[in-house]
C-alpha cells in the first residue's frame, strides 16, 4: 500500500495551472495524465487524494487523479488524459475529464463512463433585447411564467405532443425533426453543436425500454443539476466576440437552459455498460476499474453504443428546443409581444457529455480520434470549419453554467486550446461536497432565504433537492473559468448572473 508522499512521487508541475500525472502512478498507464488547477482548485484535487488512501473510494468512487490515470490505461489513448479545473469523482472517468482515442488503432475503444450516463447533458444561451430595466417590476411574475411554462422535476411529462413515431423520428432527425414540427427558428441549427443533429444516430439501436423511459419526458427540464435561468449581463470581458454573439450592452437579459437527455440517455449507457463488460470478456480487454466497461470502437458493441449514443444526443437536442420553444412563449406572453421582436435568437447550443469523431494533430501527424467529453465542452479556435460563419473571426462560443445563484460565463475557444486539449475546456463548476454530504450539512430553507438576499427570484418542484445545488457544495466558478483563462485554453468573453431560477 502506497502512502501519500509516494503518490506524490508521480506527480510533478508543469506551469502554474498544469499537473503532470507520470506514468506508473497507477498500472498499465499508455499515456501521461495531466490536470488544470489554480491554487485552491489545487488543494481541494490533492485533499481528494490524501482522504482517499487507506480508504475504499470517495462514496464509492476513486478520487479524481485516480480516476484521470486510469483512463490513461485504457487501450488507443492518444496524447494525454487531461482534467479540466471542475474535476471530480465520476463514474469511471471523472467528471471534467476528456481523452481521444485513435480510429486507426484496431485496439481502441469507447467508454460510456467517458460520455456519462445524461448524454449530451449541455446548456443553450438565448439572448433578449430586454434590458434589467425592463424585466425588474415584473421579475417574480416572469420566474413563475416560465416556471408554469417548462415541466420541471423528476416525474414531469412533456407538453409538446409525442407518440411511438415522433419519438423514432426525433431520434433519428434532432433539431431537423423540431425544424420540420414547427419548435425551432432555421438560425437556431446553425448555432448548435453539430448543428443540432448526430447523422450516425440510429434509433433501431435504442432499447424499447429507454425509448419508453424517453417518451414522456420530452421537453422537460429534470431535476439535480438541471436548470432555466434569467440572467443578465454583468461583464464584458470581449467587446467584439460579445458583439457577435448579439449582446450589445450590459445588463442585457438572457436565459440559459441546462438539460440533457433524461432517464432515456441513463437507460441507453445503462443498456450498453451491460453488453460492454460481456465484450470485454469475449476480447479479453483488461482495464483498472470495472467503471471503466469499455469496447473496441470498431467492435458490433462499440457501433451499437455509438448509434444509441447518437440518437439519445438528439434527444437532448430536441429536448433543449421544446423548452426554447416554450421559453419564447412564456417571454412573450409576459411582453405582449413576438419572440422575435424580443430578438430571442439562440447563441449557441454545447454538449457536455459526449462522444465525437474529429480530426486533430498527435505529434505533428492529422489523425482522426474518437474524443471522449464528460463534463468537459468543445472549445474549437476562430477558423476551424466546425463552427458556424458567425464565430469565425472569434471561436466557438463555450457557455459555462454556473451553480444555482452563482453566476455564468460564455468563454471562446482558442488556438492553444487545440493543441494541449484536443479543443476542450471546462463545463461549470464541478462538485466540492457529495450529495449526501450537502444534504447532511446543508438546511434548503437557508439554502432559498440566501438566494432570495441575492434578490434572485426561485422557483423549485422539489425544496429538499436544493439543498444538493447549494453553492455551497460546488467549486468556485469563477476559479474554474479563470483558471482556463489564465492556462489559455479558452478565452473569457460574458459573465452573466441570475435574477431568476427555475429548477427541478
Amino acid at each position: 500500500m502506497r502512502t501519500y508522499q509516494d503518490e506524490l512521487k508521480y506527480l510533478e508541475k508543469m506551469t502554474p495551472n498544469c499537473w503532470k500525472i507520470k506514468k506508473g502512478f497507477v498500472e498499465n498507464m499508455k499515456v501521461d495524465g495531466c490536470f488544470y488547477v489554480n491554487e485552491h482548485l489545487e488543494k481541494l484535487m490533492f485533499d481528494e487524494l490524501k482522504h482517499s488512501i487507506g480508504n475504499k473510494g470517495m462514496g464509492g468512487f476513486l478520487p479524481g487523479m485516480k480516476q484521470i490515470a486510469n483512463v490513461a490505461s485504457l487501450p488507443g489513448i492518444v496524447g494525454s488524459s487531461i482534467g479540466l479545473p471542475d474535476c471530480h469523482a465520476g463514474y469511471g472517468f471523472a467528471i471534467g475529464n476528456m481523452a481521444a482515442f485513435d480510429m486507426a488503432d484496431p485496439n481502441s475503444v469507447v467508454s460510456p463512463g467517458g460520455v456519462g450516463f445524461d448524454i449530451n447533458c449541455g446548456v443553450r444561451l438565448l439572448r433578449t433585447n430586454l434590458h434589467l430595466t425592463d424585466v425588474l417590476p415584473l421579475q417574480e411574475q416572469i420566474t413563475q411564467c416560465m416556471f408554469d411554462h417548462i415541466p420541471v422535476g423528476v416525474g414531469s411529462k412533456g407538453i409538446i405532443p409525442m407518440n411511438a413515431k415522433n419519438l423514432e423520428e426525433a431520434l433519428e432527425m434532432g433539431m431537423d425533426w423540431s425544424l420540420r414540427e414547427g419548435y425551432a427558428w432555421a438560425e437556431d441549427k446553425e448555432h448548435c453543436e453539430e448543428y443540432g443533429r448526430m447523422l450516425q444516430a440510429d434509433p433501431s439501436k435504442v432499447s424499447s425500454r429507454a425509448k419508453k423511459r424517453g417518451l414522456p419526458q420530452l421537453g422537460t427540464l429534470g431535476a439535480g443539476n438541471h436548470y432555466a435561468e434569467i440572467q443578465v449581463v454583468e461583464e464584458i470581458y470581449d467587446q467584439y466576440a460579445a458583439k457577435k454573439m448579439g449582446i450589445e450592452f450590459k445588463d442585457q437579459v438572457c436565459v440559459m437552459i441546462h438539460s440533457g437527455s433524461r432517464g432515456m440517455g441513463h437507460q441507453v449507457a445503462t443498456d450498453a455498460l451491460v453488453a460492454m463488460e460481456k465484450a470485454m470478456k469475449r476480447d479479453k480487454i483488461n482495464v483498472n476499474d470495472r467503471q471503466l466497461a469499455c469496447a473496441h470502437i470498431n467492435s458490433v458493441e462499440g457501433q451499437d453504443y455509438l448509434k444509441g449514443m447518437a440518437a439519445a444526443a438528439n434527444y437532448a437536442w430536441v429536448n433543449r428546443t421544446s423548452m426554447t420553444f416554450l421559453t419564447r412563449q412564456a417571454m412573450a406572453k409576459m411582453f405582449q409581444t413576438t419572440p422575435d421582436d424580443l430578438d430571442m435568437h439562440v447563441i449557441y447550443d454545447v454538449s457536455h457529455n459526449i462522444a465525437k469523431v474529429e480530426e486533430h494533430f498527435v505529434d505533428g501527424k492529422q489523425k482522426t480520434l474518437l474524443v471522449h467529453r464528460k463534463g468537459s465542452t468543445r472549445a474549437f479556435p476562430p477558423h476551424h470549419p466546425l463552427i458556424p460563419v458567425d464565430y469565425q473571426l472569434t471561436g466557438q462560443p463555450v457557455l459555462i453554467g454556473g451553480t444555482m445563484g452563482t453566476c455564468s460565463y460564455v468563454l471562446t475557444g482558442t488556438e492553444q486550446g487545440m493543441v494541449e486539449t484536443f479543443g476542450t475546456t471546462c463545463h461549470g463548476a464541478g462538485r466540492a461536497l457529495s450529495r449526501a454530504k450537502s444534504r447532511r450539512n446543508l438546511d434548503y430553507n437557508n439554502v432559498l432565504q440566501a438566494l432570495d438576499d441575492k434578490g434572485i427570484s426561485i422557483r423549485v418542484a422539489s425544496p429538499k433537492l436544493v439543498m444538493e445545488e447549494a453553492p455551497e457544495s460546488y467549486k468556485n466558478v469563477t476559479d474554474v473559468v479563470d483558471t482556463c483563462h489564465a492556462a489559455g485554453i479558452s478565452k473569457k468573453c460574458l459573465k452573466l448572473r441570475p435574477i431568476g431560477v427555475i429548477k427541478g
